[in-house]
């Protein structure tokens, strides 16, 4: 159920954004070619067109699709959170010589000089 949201959720997201692009902006219309503002020609609100109803419904379900994956990840959060996590191993003992303290590098080994 959550991929089939997901998937719906990014459909509608790439529908919304070409939806916005291919609608002509404010200063395009048909009143911006007589002078004045394209609101006045059309009273206040404007022409509502079919592209921007279209635009509003997809833009209410992507809101839609944005809170049902919020609900869905707090949900699927709570089932990750409860999963036991395997404690760490214990640190590496150093290994010792014969009189147990800890062995010391030879300082003398790495630095061989051929004469």
């Amino acid at each position: 159920m959550f991929t089939l949201v997901v998937i719906l959720h990014l459909i509608v997201c790439l529908f919304l954004i070409f939806i916005i692009l291919i609608q002509s902006s404010k200063g395009a219309e048909m009143g911006a070619a007589f002078g004045g503002s394209s609101q006045t020609l059309f009273g206040s609100r404007g022409a509502a067109t079919f592209l921007s109803k279209l635009t509003t419904a997809s833009a209410i379900l992507f809101m839609i699709t944005s809170l049902s994956l919020a609900i869905y990840s707090v949900k699927r959060g709570s089932v990750v959170s409860s999963v036991t996590v395997p404690a760490t191993q214990p640190p590496v003992p150093t290994p010792t010589d014969t009189a147990g303290g800890p062995i010391q590098p030879d300082p003398g080994a790495g630095s061989a000089r051929a004469e």
